[in-house]
């Protein structure tokens, strides 16, 4: 029988049918950051319990890391204790931990694939919602929640409902000037912000099979924005290329044998999808949102919509809040509004190509004094291979930082950790719960080492 990406990851991840009809699904790798997993970590000491798998977990620091500060301690002291409590945690519980001063320190869902931690046919959780970026590369990855954090690390499973899973298909040419932004922009315009609800996105057709890696990177991380829990593309040669050579990817003759692993979990020929949608990549406009929420887009060459345009009283109801949010004129066009901040550098857009496409389009020029200033913060770029098929050009390495090579496989790398604990690394919790094995846990059986035959 064929079967999709979707359906062969979640029957090789599936540890158990629960009584709710939910899943127990293993977590192939779990990502955490400074915000969403000092709660979860102290649950586990409220429990007494250990991370199960702490090979399979590994941290970075991202959302409160000053961007004009290189140098702790920080000046805030809130960012300060955060970066002070997930250290500590790492090293209390064995997980390795991504310090800004070995240089692999970065945004979450770009560390993944950075290091070749981000693999095809895995499942990746993490607590924050544009998880779905690592789908890019075939892997089924979403967002949790802090108690979810929490049970993917006691328990390395996590209960889960099974998705639908759409095709969206685009196919054809696209116009100049047109990018995989404005591609996402145009499906979540098309399908509403709501329209993903229930579903995994698998995006295909010509247009994505010409996007490199950080194009694809860009449109999975936006699925959420159209409510769709994943978003992924299937793996192909040029996603091997990009993970070729990269510090956590197989090396010698277990690369051939896992790029042979990675194909088999690409979409059978004439699988079932429960929904189809067919774009046409020439009617995509250069696109912006004019409004409060991912699915106010229009092209470049349209007018902001108005009131009367709605086609129910809730979609009106928005138009008008969005109108007098963002002061614009019902009906006006929107090229030629004058922008007074454009921000470079979100976990959507923030990748070396983005800013090379930047440096491109800038070049020559200069910043009007009138409308402020035009500011590049420092960052920490992994020198790696690059060279992928189907790109314009190859960009050369850019190296910042001199690293030394992660050693080994997939849990068993080098965990490099600060040895110094700190002061504001246990905080007094408001509530502290009582000693109980949490609802949650009840329904999930621990998983034995045999489960990870063969998942990286």
């Amino acid at each position: 029988m064929a079967k999709s990406l979707f359906q062969k990851v979640w029957e090789a991840h599936t540890v158990r049918q629960l009584a709710n009809g939910q899943t127990q699904l293993l977590i192939g790798t779990h990502l955490i950051h400074e915000v969403t997993s000092p709660q979860a970590f102290g649950m586990l000491r409220d429990l007494k319990l250990k991370v199960a798998m702490p090979h399979r977990t590994f941290a970075t620091v991202d959302h409160i890391v000053p961007t004009d500060q290189l140098v702790e301690p920080y000046a805030d002291p809130l960012a300060q204790a955060m970066m002070n409590a997930l250290r500590q945690n790492c090293a209390e519980f064995g997980i390795t931990f991504f310090e800004r001063s070995t240089g692999k320190q970065g945004i979450v869902h770009i560390v993944g694939p950075e290091q070749g931690i981000t693999q095809p046919g895995t499942t990746i959780a993490c607590g924050d919602s544009h998880t779905s970026t690592h789908g890019a590369f075939g892997a089924i990855a979403f967002g949790i929640g802090t108690t979810q954090i929490r049970d993917v690390l006691a328990t390395q499973t996590m209960a889960l409902g099974a998705l639908k899973v759409r095709r969206i298909e685009v196919n054809g040419k696209l116009r100049p000037g047109v990018y995989a932004k404005d591609i996402i922009l145009h499906i979540i315009r098309t399908l509403g912000v709501n329209g993903g609800t229930g579903f995994a996105y698998e995006y295909a057709g010509e247009a994505f099979d010409r996007m490199s890696m950080e194009e694809r990177m860009t449109v999975c991380n936006m699925s959420i924005e159209g409510g769709a829990r994943v978003g992924y593309v299937n793996p192909d040669e040029t996603t091997f290329a990009y993970l070729k050579g990269r510090p956590y990817s197989p090396k010698g003759a277990e690369w051939d044998a896992a790029v042979a692993r990675w194909k088999s979990f690409a979409s059978d020929p004439g699988c079932q999808y429960d929904d189809v949608v067919k774009i046409d990549a020439a009617t995509i406009e250069p696109t912006v949102t004019w409004g409060i929420n991912p699915g106010q887009a229009i092209g470049v060459g349209e007018c902001i919509p108005t009131p009367e345009s709605a086609a129910s009283v809730d979609e009106k109801a928005s138009i008008v809040e969005a109108l007098e949010y963002m002061k614009f004129k019902a009906g006006a066009p929107i090229k030629g509004t004058k922008i007074d901040v454009a921000f470079l550098g979100s976990c959507t857009n923030g990748r070396l190509s983005d800013f090379e496409e930047v440096a491109r389009y800038v070049k020559g020029r200069k910043v009007d004094p009138r409308r402020g200033r035009f500011r590049v913060a420092r960052g920490r770029l992994l020198d790696v291979p690059r060279d992928e098929p189907r790109q314009t050009r190859r960009r050369p390495g850019l190296r910042q930082f001199v690293e030394p090579q992660l050693q080994g496989p997939p849990g068993q790398p080098d965990r490099p950790h600060d040895p110094h604990e700190s002061a504001h690394g246990r905080r007094r919790r408001a509530h502290r719960p009582r000693r109980r094995r949490p609802r949650s846990f009840r329904g999930l059986r621990k998983v034995k080492p045999l489960i990870d035959t063969n998942l990286h």
